[in-house]
């Protein structure tokens, strides 16, 4: 079978594959976690601004780039200041 994906041995075959069922993992983990950034989003907007999402919108753009940029910055916050720094 690794002769018919173009593998050189079962060795290559697994490796290949084991790094594609990681790579599918981890975009199933990056849909969650942008799920769960999506989820707190629309209460926090609500809170800042008093319950009116169309003034969210209107400052911040839409709702997509809203969720983009939310979701981008959130893993910073829960990074690990390299030693020595604080």
């Amino acid at each position: 079978m690794h002769k018919e994906t173009g593998c050189a041995s079962e060795l290559d075959y697994n490796e290949q594959t084991s790094w594609l069922f990681l790579k599918f993992l981890d975009g199933m983990e990056q849909d969650k976690a942008m799920e769960e950034a999506m989820e707190k989003l629309t209460p926090l907007l609500r809170i800042k601004f008093h319950g009116a999402i169309a003034d969210a919108v209107a400052d911040l753009g839409r709702p997509e780039e809203i969720g983009r940029v939310f979701s981008g910055f959130q893993k910073y916050l829960y990074q690990q200041a390299p030693l020595g720094v604080s």
